[in-house]
């Protein structure tokens, strides 16, 4: 058929361009991530899909920046990543940050961690974010790995 088999359909439950979607790792549903700097949680069952929710995240102040990579990591916490080169990991079943890095000065273009969860590795690269006007040809793109820290990334005990 050369096309992929379509389990299930839905509108983006964010409002403006998606530049990400990541599934859960126990295959319940999906993060999406758009230029609004939001997250959207979804559950693919009926049953669960009162927990679906969204959130805002990539925000300095006034300045949205978008969400350009979503990394589930295999306790089920994830990772976004923004144009504004910040990393955060999140604990959705929680719905709490888990920790925020600095800023790395340029965007993050997209990110993943590996099977063990152990090791994040994450692009900073311009992202046409700010358009064509920015881009700045013979910029270096770089690779970056970050050996993950359990208490980092594990899920908050539920209260």
């Amino acid at each position: 058929s050369g096309q992929p088999r379509e389990y299930n359909r839905r509108p983006s439950p964010l409002k403006f361009q998606t530049r990400c979607v990541s599934c859960f790792p126990n295959q319940t549903g999906f993060a999406i991530g758009s230029i609004e700097g939001r997250v959207g949680i979804q559950y693919n069952d009926k049953a669960n899909e009162n927990k679906s929710f969204a959130f805002k995240c990539h925000r300095q102040d006034t300045d949205v920046y978008s969400v350009n990579a979503i990394a589930f990591h295999p306790l089920g916490t994830f990772a976004t990543a923004g144009s504004d080169g910040v990393i955060t990991f999140w604990d959705k079943d929680n719905k709490q940050k888990l920790k925020s890095f600095p800023s790395t000065g340029k965007p993050i273009s997209c990110a993943s961690f590996n099977s063990q969860g152990n090791m994040f590795a994450y692009a900073k690269s311009y992202d046409w974010s700010k358009g064509s006007s920015f881009a700045a040809p013979g910029q270096a793109n770089e690779i970056c790995i970050h050996y993950t820290m359990h208490d980092e990334i594990k899920p908050k005990k539920k209260n």
